[in-house]
């Protein structure tokens, strides 16, 4: 549930009157820890260990002279470029800050962490007026992402929480012009952006009250979403098309389950959100989740992750980020990030917003400040994605011309120094399932 505007849901916060209080509505209290201490621990541990046996794997990289015979003795380097999984956020602040160093910082620290970006296309913004969406913004950002080699994500191309002003009255002609909104953009970036979330919240359609949501109704839940991931496929047969929710509860299963045709489901991964504006959920209820849509057998991603650094009294505004929420938040997010990275089902992982500056709500929710400086949140998670989750390293050649790793899977730098002096550098992708076999050769 996501907007640039504050369009949101209620927030169930007991009046917070003591640090203890705060720690608990930020998640690391005494009564969430209590719940389930145990199975938390135990699914830490696990997570710990999947990791280690499902986002890495064995390779050999043989190193041969110009002659194409192996090279014994000869030092091999490994460093990762790019992780497979998706670690996002969205990137709704991009070009949109009114100081040139806050958005120099705000694209520099996004890139220095994250290989994945969600761009907004909520149809009243994205369309302020009928047939001149803006086009040429997506254009400026999908252009900077390709040049940091980050994938992009569209998000959503179908939701009913608000209309354009300019919507018509009559459910027909809002229902052409919703097929043609999905078929217009889903074919314009192909290739540029191959995932989208198509439908955006299905399981409470007219909750909002608009006319999208109406029409919505009268065509029914499992109908509305079909008909425009047909019209996704269509105009996109290999993008990767997600149906996206808050709920986690039965009624969102069951409209996923019923996506079918002759069998096969229409989509390609579950999105499931995450906001955690009261507090993180434990890592049982965490893998308890995924396990549940797992069973879908398609992949899951966590589209839409917050964990504020500070406070809300219930009927006010959040106040600004403090040290003690930041410290909770850091204690808290290695924990979540932990338990996803450890679940084979989980592709990818999209945290909500990058930055305390323009954040849904007026939460502080980012990983950085409002000055686009670091919180303690995003130093945890550069050690882990960029340090304890990443591949690099050095081994000789053995007689066979051979040096053997184990990498994380994604793009590598592979590189070998000759006796001669020169060095052969080439880029690989390490994959799960491959022999992962790459060959150095002087030419």
């Amino acid at each position: 549930m996501s907007t640039i505007k504050v369009i949101g849901r209620r927030l169930f916060l007991r009046r917070a009157t003591s640090a203890a209080a705060l720690l608990a509505g930020w998640g690391i209290g005494q009564a969430q820890t209590d719940r389930a201490a145990t199975p938390d621990a135990e699914v830490l541990a696990r997570a710990a260990e999947n990791i280690q046996k499902h986002r890495r794997g064995p390779g050999v990289v043989v190193v041969r002279g110009e002659d194409g015979k192996v090279l014994p003795g000869v030092e091999v380097g490994l460093e990762q470029v790019r992780h497979d999984f998706l670690f996002g956020c969205n990137f709704f602040m991009f070009g949109r800050l009114q100081e040139a160093e806050h958005e120099e910082a705000y694209r520099q620290r996004f890139a220095a962490l994250l290989n994945y970006a969600t761009l907004g296309f909520y149809w009243p913004y994205y369309e302020p007026q009928r047939g001149r969406p803006i086009y040429d913004y997506t254009d400026q950002v999908v252009k900077w992402c390709q040049e940091h080699a980050i994938t992009c994500k569209g998000h959503p191309l179908v939701w009913d929480y608000a209309d354009p002003r300019w919507l018509p009255q009559d459910f027909a002609e809002i229902r052409e012009l919703s097929h043609a909104r999905v078929r217009e953009i889903v074919a314009r970036y192909k290739g540029r952006i191959d995932i989208w979330d198509v439908v955006n919240e299905p399981t409470h359609l007219g909750r909002f009250k608009t006319r999208t949501g109406e029409w919505a109704i009268s065509v029914g839940a499992v109908p509305y979403v079909i008909e425009h991931l047909k019209i996704a496929r269509a105009a996109h047969p290999r993008a990767t098309l997600l149906v996206n929710d808050y709920r986690t509860d039965p009624p969102f299963l069951r409209i996923l389950e019923a996506l079918r045709e002759e069998g096969k489901l229409l989509f390609d991964v579950v999105g499931i959100q995450s906001h955690m504006h009261g507090g993180g959920w434990p890592p049982g209820r965490v893998w308890e989740v995924c396990d549940t849509y797992a069973r879908l057998g398609l992949p899951v991603h966590f589209t839409e992750t917050t964990i504020v650094s500070g406070p809300r009294i219930e009927g006010e505004p959040w106040k600004p980020t403090t040290p003690e929420g930041e410290a909770a938040q850091a204690e808290y997010v290695p924990k979540f990030y932990t338990t996803l990275f450890g679940h084979p089902a989980v592709k990818g992982l999209t945290w909500w917003d990058f930055s305390d500056q323009g954040a849904w709500q007026g939460a502080p929710a980012g990983l950085v400040r409002r000055d686009m400086s670091p919180k303690p949140v995003y130093e945890r998670l550069e050690g882990l994605i960029r340090r304890d989750w990443w591949s690099r390293g050095q081994a000789p050649t053995n007689a066979q011309g051979e040096a053997a790793f184990t990498a994380f899977y994604g793009t590598h730098r592979i590189s070998a120094r000759l006796p001669t002096g020169e060095t052969l550098t080439k880029e690989v992708h390490w994959a799960p399932g491959n022999a992962n076999r790459f060959e150095l050769t002087l030419t």
